[in-house]
């Protein structure tokens, strides 16, 4: 365990399993609030399409906030499912504050900050908790996000395609306070652990953040960020080239790249073979297309 707090609120967990551990009716009440509070903020926070430089959105790459900014008609729309993954996540959160509180954890709760940049753009946002005087975010996760993405800091912002990294420096830079890390809830199981955030290059993401607002508010003309990139199989190229991960969760992929094809994979022997954004087939399964 990488955290003294994930160490207490294993061993809170355990002796409430034996019956020797119990919650204060003010934590169990606190936690009914931040639910309350968060059913509220996802039902009255206006249209979601709304394009806005934030916290959370500070990471995200150039090429999705340009689209966010200047085409938003083009978004692919998000499924109804989306708000609840969304309600989903904010009661993991409030339920996993209160065990910690029920712990003896101490921490500060979320609060509004203000990050200001070099030209006096303000960055408005909420972040989740400090602890040890570290701002922690709390993140809801799939099972195979959880083992994979978030399997330690370097595997994250490898593939960071949500900008976790330069939203969770972003808040510490906007309270003073040092880089923490996230505390991840695995969504199927219950399974908890921390991914410490603490050896990132805080001057570094700064910079890309300044460099992005920049490249926002200035109206620069549309960059593709990333490239297709070649499909292997068993360590061997399939002829096919696909999106990578920063481009498959993005909104707007099928307008940055129009022939785009989302389809089962060509490759996977898997029974229900996974959904693969192509750009290009050129595999001997089929004829040549672009």
């Amino acid at each position: 365990m990488d955290h003294v707090a994930e160490l207490a609120l294993h061993t809170f967990l355990q002796k409430a399993l034996a019956g020797e551990s119990t919650v204060d009716e003010s934590v169990i009440s606190k936690v009914g609030e931040d639910v309350e509070d968060a059913m509220r903020k996802q039902f009255s926070s206006g249209p979601r399409d709304e394009f806005k430089l934030r916290m959370s959105n500070l990471g995200r790459p150039k090429c999705q906030l340009w689209y966010e900014k200047n085409d938003p008609e083009d978004k692919i729309p998000f499924p109804p499912h989306f708000l609840m993954n969304m309600i989903l996540g904010d009661i993991v959160e409030a339920v996993f504050k209160g065990l910690l509180r029920a712990a003896a954890v101490e921490f500060t709760d979320n609060e509004k900050v203000v990050l200001t940049l070099s030209d006096g753009t303000e960055i408005k946002g909420e972040f989740d908790m400090i602890l040890d005087d570290k701002v922690d975010d709390v993140k809801s996760a799939s099972p195979w996000s959880y083992m994979h993405k978030f399997s330690d800091f370097e595997t994250l912002a490898k593939g960071d395609a949500f900008g976790y990294v330069s939203q969770l420096v972003g808040y510490a830079t906007a309270a003073n306070k040092g880089v923490g890390g996230w505390w991840v809830i695995n969504k199927a199981n219950g399974q908890f652990k921390y991914v410490d955030a603490s050896s990132v290059d805080v001057d570094q993401e700064l910079n890309k953040i300044e460099e992005t607002v920049s490249y926002i508010k200035e109206d620069k003309p549309f960059e593709r960020c990333f490239e297709a990139i070649p499909e292997t199989y068993r360590k061997k190229a399939s002829g096919n080239l696909k999106l990578g991960v920063s481009c498959g969760f993005c909104a707007y992929k099928h307008k940055c790249w129009p022939d785009l094809q989302s389809i089962p994979s060509r490759v996977s022997t898997a029974k229900e073979k996974p959904i693969v954004d192509y750009v290009f087939i050129g595999d001997e399964l089929g004829s040549t297309e672009a």
